[in-house]
């Protein structure tokens, strides 16, 4: 399988993909080529370097980095051989190698920042994805992502999500329609700014957000099917679960005020989605590295730190 249907198999599409690695590449060679690696390493030099997880998580966008050797050593006018050693959102430990890349040293150096850049945050991503997942077990209701996104990395943080055992929620704005508190303000109830949705884009899914019991239900009598109740304790949660009970079509989301520790609780009054946005606006990165060991180093050279 190569590269690009490996990303479409994952629900990317590589162009984009690509377009962003490039992006990425150009941005840490706006000022010119790798001087370090130039001066230190010859043209001739070939090795084989390994990214290893420095700490337990959960691996998400090693496909990326292989565009990023890809990418790079075609700027390069060189190749370089890149092997998966472990896929995506697959859980990995300390000392475990998820991929192998061989070629050109000075290829596989210039690559080496973009490369983890990348995997590090969105294995962040999908490591924080599963520990919200871990803690809605035994529950219904699933996690699910927001639009508090890195700019410009939306897609990948969200695939990396799905790696995690997450959902998502609308890709951007016009996917899916989410009518806000401004938007009520504006049009001046629930029901004017839900009809008004409704006549200009007739079938697209309708989100509303609701603030007090009231709104739920004026919600649900103009005819949404998504809820989103916003910053709602359990007992107000389990009340419009009650409210939405007569209502099998309607979905329930809960948000504001979510962590870890109350996960469960929340998750219990019967609500389908937790909408949470520190899985891609807060979540640490996890600590890879790409390691040159002394035994993939070319040989009778020093091994490189």
């Amino acid at each position: 399988m190569n590269t690009d249907e490996r990303l479409q198999r994952a629900g990317l599409d590589p162009e984009a993909v690509r377009a962003l690695v490039r992006a990425t590449l150009d941005e840490d060679l706006s000022w010119g080529p790798d001087v370090t690696t130039t001066a230190t390493i010859t043209p001739e030099d070939m090795s084989t370097a390994r990214m290893v997880s420095r700490e337990s998580g959960v691996l998400a966008a090693v496909v990326v980095a292989v565009v990023v050797a890809e990418e790079l050593a075609r700027r390069d006018d060189t190749a370089l051989d890149c092997r998966v050693l472990v896929e995506d959102g697959t859980a990995i430990e300390p000392g475990d190698a998820v991929l192998e890349v061989t070629g050109p040293t000075r290829t596989i150096l210039t690559a080496e920042r973009t490369m983890l850049n990348l995997v590090c945050q969105l294995s962040g991503v999908a490591t924080a994805t599963r520990a919200w997942v871990s803690a809605l077990h035994g529950t219904q209701a699933v996690v699910r992502d927001t639009r508090k996104t890195v700019p410009g990395l939306r897609v990948l943080q969200k695939y990396a999500v799905r790696c995690g055992g997450g959902a998502n929620h609308r890709m951007g704005l016009g996917d899916a329609a989410l009518i806000k508190d401004n938007h009520v303000a504006a049009t001046g109830s629930i029901t004017a700014a839900f009809e008004a949705v409704r006549a200009a884009a007739p079938g697209i899914e309708i989100e509303v957000e609701c603030d007090t019991l009231a709104q739920v239900g004026e919600a649900i009598t103009a005819g949404a099917r998504t809820i989103l109740l916003d910053n709602m304790d359990p007992a107000q949660l389990r009340e419009a679960v009650a409210l939405a009970a007569d209502h099998p079509e309607v979905t329930l989301e809960a948000s504001g005020g979510l962590t870890l520790e109350n996960a469960a609780a929340v998750a219990a009054t019967g609500v389908d989605f937790i909408a949470v946005g520190a899985l891609t606006h807060s979540a640490p990165a996890l600590d890879l590295g790409l390691d040159l060991g002394p035994d993939l180093t070319p040989s009778g050279r020093r091994p490189l730190r």
